[in-house]
């Protein structure tokens, strides 16, 4: 029998696309990158051969179920986990692998956002066994840490034991020894020319048994509100326990609540094209760009243009002239128009958007 599991995350708004990323209908929902699937149709699409179908499980927000179900119609109501209010990760993981476990006390899970990319798929595929196979063996925790390639500050990093991995995997299991927040650029320079730190990819392996006694160690109020669903999860009262489940549990991410404070905390050394897309600058430097380095998708005229990213909608002629390093962004009766060096202004552009009306956000 095949005991792997597959839970992506797929319940958060993505503030920082706006306006293409809206409330009701965020970016995990939409074809980002103009591949004919949407980025969650290609989370779920990655992990064929990996796990039966079956297998795989949507943690969302209840907004969010039909548009899950429309994109995913091989999904079962069952595997489509509905969150009643935002959590963050801990409560959210919490959910699935303990509804998992009530299946499958062998499962062994990957867990995984909707709205990465991966590039290089069949060597993703192979980091995911290699993690996999050392979590099948042993109650431990995976993380899959990226190789850097540049000092990024917007990413949290993953420092290592360069001489300490797992007796089944070797070298490609390693230690953790610490995790580190977003740095400025210094540190993050340091982080990099050390050779000891990898990028923190949010993308977690482990057995069903580990991260119950994680939970129970170290999130203990958590590991009590959700083992209390068993009599609950696959049944007609699932929905009832969990909407009183949320409303009981604290917002916490999986990362300061498990990650940081367990003992057995292991990252698999990673290198599969990845991007987590949380920005527009992030997606203009994973896409394909034309001879003056701009990234379009749209019915679009440049003159005197470069080094921009453009996204409109394809019934719509836009003429752009003299524009260097900016987004170009229009989606749904609402346009803007930025630097790039300014995105971290995107989430000041929607706060205040609001107060214009909330089918602006």
């Amino acid at each position: 029998m095949n005991h792997t599991y597959v839970i992506i995350m797929a319940g958060g708004v993505g503030t920082r696309f706006w306006p293409f990323s809206r409330t009701s209908y965020p970016k995990q929902f939409h074809d980002v990158l103009g591949t004919g699937r949407t980025l969650l149709q290609q989370t779920a699409d990655r992990f064929d051969g990996v796990c039966p179908p079956e297998h795989i499980y949507i943690v969302t927000s209840a907004l969010y179920k039909n548009l899950c179900q429309e994109q995913l119609p091989q999904l079962t109501d069952d595997q489509v986990l509905c969150e009643p209010i935002a959590r963050n990760t801990a409560p959210c993981i919490a959910y699935a692998c303990y509804k998992i476990a009530q299946r499958d006390p062998q499962a062994n899970i990957i867990v995984a956002p909707a709205d990465h990319i991966i590039l290089k798929e069949e060597e993703f595929k192979r980091t995911i066994r290699t993690a996999l196979d050392a979590t099948a063996e042993q109650d431990i925790l995976v993380t899959l840490g990226i190789q850097p390639s540049r000092p990024d500050t917007g990413y949290g990093y993953i420092q290592y034991v360069s001489d300490e991995g797992t007796e089944e995997s070797g070298s490609a299991v390693r230690k953790v020894k610490s995790f580190m927040e977003k740095p400025n650029l210094d540190l993050a320079r340091q982080f990099v020319d050390s050779g000891e730190f990898v990028w923190n990819a949010g993308i977690f392996v482990w057995n069903v048994q580990a991260i119950i006694s994680a939970f129970t160690t170290h999130l203990p109020e958590v590991a009590e509100i959700f083992e209390e669903g068993k009599a609950a999860y696959y049944t007609n009262n699932e929905k009832a326990f969990i909407d009183k489940a949320y409303s009981l549990t604290k917002s916490i991410s999986i990362d300061n609540g498990v990650m940081e404070k367990a003992h057995n905390v292991y990252v698999v050394l990673s290198d599969f094209g990845w991007s987590d897309l949380g920005t527009w600058k992030s997606l203009y430097e994973a896409s394909d760009k034309n001879a003056d380095q701009n990234v379009v998708d749209g019915h679009v005229m440049l003159y005197d243009t470069k080094n921009c990213i453009i996204k409109t909608p394809k019934n719509r002629l836009v003429a752009i002239n003299g524009l260097d390093g900016f987004i170009v962004a229009e989606y749904d009766n609402v346009l803007m128009i930025c630097r790039k060096e300014d995105e971290q202004k995107v989430k000041a552009f929607v706060a205040d958007a609001k107060e214009q009306g909330t089918e602006f956000v």
